[in-house]
């Protein structure tokens, strides 16, 4: 799945004042992120606030990336959740004409077993048109899906093709990598861990920061990849401090504070999220100006 390797970005959702989706916004992001060297785009994740997007919101965001990208990107799509059922019925009914692959994340709230976040990945591997890529977040859905359960699946079904890991855990990873089938792609999920990750053997990123810095980020995870450590980590250490500020409230309302600073988009979250503090702010500015971007 050699479209899926490298760095991928999970865009954010622009919005108004009015708290209605910013198009034009979107359209600056996707078109900043095509002419930076992002390698794939990511629709409706975590970042872009898909718990708050409505069914129809979503249907509008899809058409509209997937008429500006013009195919130029390959294109990945958030669909997952804790009732199987309905994660089924959602592709089963989903147009996929333009879409590459399918991000689908673990179950949140339900705390499944092992069994149980397996046999939910089996419905949904059952009836999906595209490649899976899983979503292994514990921070967020209170369960982790362990190394075995994960290569269990990838060696069972030929369209799980790769894992998005965000459990901040160096020895998950390196054990993912240690039993994964050859051609299974391990994804860093962990923006602070994801050079790590790719040098280790990792096959690339699913980044927030990487949608605000596409040129820097893309570029480290390439020399990565290529096992080029000393030019990789001259960047990483110059981004360090952006990443480390873009989540020590929430995301996305740190990486929104970004691209606001950018003038790509706005700040504007809806709630139960809130946006950043002006302090954030601040420091996200100051932090920008070191890298020379503001």
């Amino acid at each position: 799945m050699k479209k899926f390797i490298g760095t991928g970005v999970a865009l954010i959702t622009p919005f108004n004042s009015d708290l209605s989706i910013d198009f034009d916004a979107l359209e600056r992001l996707v078109e900043y992120n095509i002419a930076n060297g992002t390698d794939y785009l990511v629709i409706s994740g975590t970042t872009g606030e898909s718990v708050t997007v409505t069914a129809e919101e979503k249907k509008e965001l899809i058409a509209f990336i997937v008429k500006v990208n013009n195919g130029r990107l390959p294109l990945v799509l958030g669909i997952g959740g804790n009732n199987t059922a309905t994660v089924v019925k959602e592709i089963k009914t989903t147009d996929f004409s333009a879409i590459d692959g399918i991000l689908s994340v673990s179950p949140y709230y339900s705390k499944p077993t092992q069994e149980g976040i397996y046999q939910h990945f089996k419905a949904i591997a059952t009836v999906a048109p595209k490649p899976i890529i899983l979503y292994n977040v514990p921070g967020r859905t209170s369960s982790n899906m362990l190394p075995e359960t994960t290569i269990r699946l990838a060696k069972d079904f030929d369209n799980i093709v790769a894992v998005k890991e965000a459990g901040n855990n160096v020895h998950q990873y390196l054990e993912l990598l240690r039993t994964k089938p050859k051609e299974f792609l391990v994804l860093s999920g962990d923006d602070d861990l994801a050079l790590g990750v790719a040098l280790a053997g990792g096959s690339g990123v699913i980044s927030v920061i990487g949608q605000a810095l596409p040129k820097e980020f893309s570029e480290m995870i390439r020399l990565g990849i290529a096992r080029k450590a000393k030019e990789a980590y001259d960047i990483h250490f110059k981004l360090m401090p952006i990443v480390g500020l873009i989540f020590s409230e929430n995301n996305p309302a740190g990486i929104k504070a970004v691209l606001e600073c950018l003038n790509i988009s706005n700040s504007y979250v809806r709630l139960p999220l809130v946006e950043a503090t002006e302090n954030l702010k601040h420091e996200i500015k100051e932090a920008l100006k070191v890298l020379g971007k503001s």
